[in-house]
């Protein structure tokens, strides 16, 4: 039995610049988003509940503080 291969495409975010990945290829590649980018267009649509808000909260800070560190 062969196994088999997804190919897989990688993409950068248009707005944050972090890369992902999935299994289709996107028909319209310059308008992706993260998940995290549409919430900061749309904060009146943001759902999450609030443990998930801090915690991103959280590691925003973190990561902050890393890069004003190393700057």
């Amino acid at each position: 039995m062969k196994k088999k291969i997804k190919k897989i495409y990688k993409y950068e975010c248009t707005i944050t610049g972090e890369t992902f990945k999935t299994t289709e290829e996107a028909k319209h590649p310059d308008e992706l988003t993260t998940v995290a980018a549409y919430y900061q267009l749309h904060p009146e649509n943001d759902d999450r509940p609030l443990e998930i808000k801090l915690k991103l909260k959280a590691k925003e800070e973190e990561d902050a503080a890393f890069k004003a560190l190393t700057e």
